[in-house]
């Protein structure tokens, strides 16, 4: 049953090991987004992080950015092998 998870937590309910953070400015377009992250996906990475497709977006996640050091983006930091900072053309 669908409902209150991203969609990276509808398909892996348990999670997967992040070996990969990607940051975004949310200024592209989802095509931009997918060409440059799979033109530039790190050799050897596997699992991404990325706050669009892991955290979800049709709720309010106040509560999981109330303490920085126990949000979502500083465990997947701390796990993450590779960063990939995607740029955009604007």
């Amino acid at each position: 049953k669908a409902g209150n998870a991203s969609w990276a937590l509808m398909l892996h309910p348990d999670g997967l090991e992040c070996d990969l953070f990607v940051t975004h400015c949310w200024l592209e377009g989802i095509y931009e987004f997918i060409d440059k992250v799979v033109n530039s996906w790190p050799r050897g990475a596997r699992h991404a992080y990325c706050c669009m497709l892991s955290n979800p977006q049709n709720l309010d996640i106040g509560h999981l950015l109330s303490t920085p050091r126990e949000s979502p983006f500083v465990y997947a930091l701390m796990s993450a092998r590779y960063m990939l900072v995607v740029p955009n053309r604007k």
